[in-house]
């Protein structure tokens, strides 16, 4: 916001400026309420609306892989999204991305590669950043892989977490499920960002680890 005074000088004009900035339109993505207002093109081409998820909490980060491989028939779903806005870690196409996935047996949806930052960041990824509890220490920009973003069931960003917290590491992941617990009893979602981006849903038999 300007200061007081710098408004007072200027007048009619500055007025006028104020009118315009406040009756700016906005952009689709600032209009959502929540996830499910999104979609977003899966790695062979489809658009996939995120209300399909509705109701799942998710957890976005490659960290999960293995979780999944463990938990899988306990109720554990992996959504991907590759980008390589970090340090160029993921330069192939949807074809080269989903062979390399496909060597290591990965068994989760995958998308299209987005960008998570800058002016041509996915949608999603400018609501997430933008919502009070999803805004950054230094900046609301992705800083680097394994940035983690806590969502509701209703599809509302609850927390955002840095790339050094590792939910798979046993201590952090039981802090997490007793948050989310307390959250939503049932289920929980967490979003993450990475040049090899997962978006994971869990169900509410996924509340205890062993």
């Amino acid at each position: 916001m300007r200061p007081f005074y710098v408004i007072l000088a200027t007048g009619a004009v500055a007025s006028s400026v104020a009118l315009l900035a406040t009756s700016a339109p906005l952009e689709e993505w600032q209009r959502a309420t929540s996830i499910y207002n999104f979609s977003a093109t899966d790695i062979d081409g489809n658009v996939v609306s995120l209300e399909k998820y509705r109701g799942n909490v998710v957890i976005i980060t490659n960290v999960f892989t293995q979780l999944h491989a463990k938990y899988a028939e306990r109720g554990l779903s992996i959504l991907a999204f590759p980008s390589n806005q970090f340090g160029n870690q993921e330069p192939g196409n949807e074809t080269q991305i989903k062979q390399f996935a496909d060597k290591f047996q990965a068994r989760f949806d995958m998308f299209s590669k987005i960008e998570v930052n800058g002016e041509n960041a996915h949608p999603l990824w400018k609501w997430l950043k933008e919502q009070p509890n999803g805004k950054g220490l230094f900046g609301n920009s992705i800083k680097w892989n394994f940035t983690k973003f806590l969502i509701n069931r209703e599809g509302q960003v609850v927390k955002r977490y840095g790339p050094l917290d590792d939910p798979s590491v046993r201590t952090k992941s039981l802090v997490i499920l007793r948050y989310l617990t307390e959250l939503c009893p049932a289920e929980y979602f967490i979003v993450d960002s990475l040049a090899f981006t997962c978006l994971c849903f869990l169900a509410r038999n996924f509340l205890t680890f062993k």
